[in-house]
C-alpha cells in the first residue's frame, strides 16, 4: 500500500508562460505545412498537375508509408544522439531549412508528362516527409523532458495545439488571399502559396529551440532521466514498447482520431464544390469555421480535463463529432447555414483529437519507466506516429482509388471543372460521412479501455520517486 500521492510526492516545478509559448511555436511550421497538404495536395495533384485520382492517391500513400517507416528510425537515433544541445534540438535546427525547401518543391508542376509527374511527386513526397519527421518527431518528444506533471503536460499541449490550430487557420486565410490574387492561374497560385508557407514554416522552429533549451538543458524541468536503453537492440526496444497495453490503446485512439480528421479534410474540397455546388472560395471558409472552433475549444477542453480527466473530454468531443460526420452525409445542396453549424460542431471534436492523445503519451512513457527502469521517448513517439501514418496512407489511397472507380473526372489544367457523375458524388458523401463516423466510434472504444487516470498517474510518479530515493540511499549509504 502506497501513501497518498498528494501528501508524499513533492510538487512539480511549473513551467513559465514564455517557455510554454516557445514550445507551442515549435508546432507552427509543421502545422502550416501539414494543413496546406491535407486540404490541398489531393486537389492540386488532380486539378492542377492533372494526375488521375488513382495515381494521386498512390502518391499520398507512398509518402505516408515512407513517413511511417522513417519515424522509428529518427526516434531511435534521436534517443541516442549525444550533442551539447541535447538529444532533440540538433535534429530540429539542422533539419529546418531543408524542411521548408522541400515543402515548396511539391507545389510546382515541372512538366506535363503523367509518368514523369507521378515519379517527381513520389520522390518529393519521400524527401519532404523525411524532413518533416526530422524536425517534428524530436520536437514532440520534448514534452516529457520539459515536465513530469500530469496537468502541466495537458497545459503544455494546449499551447502546442493553439499554435497548431492557429497556424492551420492562418494558412487557410493566407491561401484565400493568395488565391484571390491569382484567380485564373493555378500554377502561380500554388507556387506562391508553397513558397510563402515554406519560409514561414522554418522560423518558429528556431524560436522553439531558443525559448525552451534553458529548461531542458539546465535539468530544472526536474526528475527526467537520460535514456539508458541505448545499448538495447532496436527489436528489443520495440518489443518492450508494444508490451505496454496503455500505449497500444493510445495508438488506437490517435489513429482513429486522425483518420477521421484527415479523411474529412482531404475530401472536404470535393464535398463543398462538387456536392454542395458552392464556389471554390467557399471551401477555406468552411475549413476556418472548423479550425477556429477547435482553437477556442482547446482551452475549454483543457479546463474540463483538469476537473474531470482526459477520457471524459474525449468522450464529449467525439460525441459531438460523430453527430456532425453522420449529418454531413445527409446534408443537401442549398443547406448552407446547416453546413456551417456542422462545421462548428466538428471543431469541438477536432480539438479533442489534437489535445487528448498527445497528452496521454507522456503518461505512458512514465509507466514504461516504472516497469523497465528506462526512458524511451523517441521509441514511443515514433511508433505511435508510425502506425497512425500507415493507417492514414491506406485510408487516403483507398479514397483516391474509390473516387477513380466511382468515375471521378479529373480537371484538365486550364479547362472548366467537369460535371461529376452521380456515382462519384455518392462516393464523396460516403467518404465524408459514414467512413469517418465508423473510425471515430472505434476510437471511443479504445478510450474507454485506457487505464491511466490522473490518480493512477500520480501513483506512478510517486513510485518512481520512491525508487529513485531508494537507489540514492543504496549508492550513498
Amino acid at each position: 500500500m502506497h501513501s497518498s500521492p498528494s501528501s508524499t510526492l513533492p510538487p512539480p516545478k511549473k513551467l513559465n508562460f514564455w517557455t510554454k509559448l516557445a514550445f507551442g511555436a515549435g508546432d507552427l511550421g509543421p502545422a502550416i505545412t501539414a494543413n496546406i497538404s491535407v486540404f490541398f495536395v489531393l486537389v492540386f495533384l488532380t486539378n492542377v498537375a492533372g494526375l488521375p485520382a488513382g495515381l494521386a492517391g498512390s502518391v499520398l500513400m507512398v509518402g505516408k508509408i515512407w513517413d511511417a517507416i522513417n519515424d522509428p528510425i529518427v526516434g531511435v537515433l534521436s534517443d541516442r544522439t549525444v550533442h551539447p544541445w541535447g538529444r532533440r534540438y540538433p535534429w530540429m535546427v539542422f533539419g529546418a531549412i531543408p524542411f521548408g525547401i522541400l515543402f515548396f518543391l511539391q507545389w510546382i508542376v515541372p512538366g506535363n508528362n503523367t509518368s514523369f509527374l507521378f515519379w517527381y511527386y513520389v520522390i518529393i513526397a519521400i524527401l519532404f516527409n523525411t524532413a518533416y519527421t526530422v524536425v517534428n518527431l524530436p520536437y514532440t518528444a520534448l514534452t516529457p523532458e520539459l515536465t513530469t506533471d500530469y496537468n502541466e503536460r495537458t497545459s503544455l499541449n494546449s499551447f502546442r495545439f493553439a499554435f497548431s490550430i492557429g497556424g492551420s487557420i492562418f494558412s487557410l486565410i493566407l491561401a484565400q488571399i493568395i488565391f484571390s490574387f491569382f484567380p485564373n492561374n493555378p500554377y502561380e497560385r500554388y507556387g506562391v502559396l508553397g513558397a510563402i508557407c515554406g519560409i514561414l514554416s522554418v522560423i518558429p522552429l528556431f524560436w522553439c529551440f531558443l525559448g525552451t533549451r534553458h529548461q531542458v538543458l539546465s535539468g530544472q524541468s526536474g526528475e527526467v532521466d537520460e535514456d539508458d536503453s541505448v545499448n538495447l537492440p532496436v527489436a528489443e526496444q520495440i518489443k518492450i514498447a508494444f508490451s505496454n497495453r496503455p500505449f497500444l490503446l493510445v495508438i488506437g485512439i490517435y489513429l482513429c482520431s486522425w483518420l477521421g480528421v484527415q479523411l474529412t479534410a482531404s475530401i472536404l474540397p470535393y464535398f463543398v464544390v462538387n456536392w454542395m455546388q458552392l464556389p471554390e472560395a467557399t471551401f477555406p471558409q468552411v475549413a476556418i469555421a472548423v479550425q477556429g472552433t477547435a482553437l477556442v475549444m482547446l482551452f475549454v477542453w483543457n479546463l474540463v480535463s483538469q476537473r474531470y480527466g482526459k477520457k471524459v473530454v474525449y468522450f464529449m468531443g467525439m460525441g459531438l463529432w460523430i453527430i456532425t460526420q453522420a449529418g454531413l452525409f445527409f446534408l443537401q445542396p442549398g443547406q448552407i447555414s446547416l453546413m456551417y453549424i456542422l462545421a462548428i460542431l466538428a471543431g469541438c471534436g477536432v480539438a479533442t483529437a489534437y489535445l487528448v492523445p498527445w497528452s496521454m503519451i507522456p503518461d505512458v512513457i512514465d509507466l514504461d519507466e516504472l516497469n523497465t527502469g528506462q526512458r524511451r521517448e523517441g521509441v514511443f513517439y515514433s511508433f505511435m506516429v508510425l502506425l497512425q501514418k500507415i493507417g492514414l496512407a491506406i485510408g487516403l489511397f483507398l479514397v483516391g482509388q474509390a473516387l477513380e472507380m466511382a468515375g471521378f473526372i479529373s480537371t484538365i489544367p486550364g479547362q472548366p471543372a467537369p460535371i461529376q457523375p452521380d456515382s462519384a458524388l455518392f462516393a464523396i458523401r460516403l467518404a465524408i460521412g459514414p467512413l469517418p463516423t465508423l473510425v471515430l466510434m472505434i476510437g471511443m472504444v479504445f478510450a474507454y479501455l485506457y487505464p491511466i487516470t490522473q490518480e493512477v498517474h500520480a501513483d506512478i510518479l510517486l513510485r518512481l520517486t520512491e525508487r529513485e530515493n531508494n537507489e540514492n540511499l543504496d549508492e550513498n549509504p
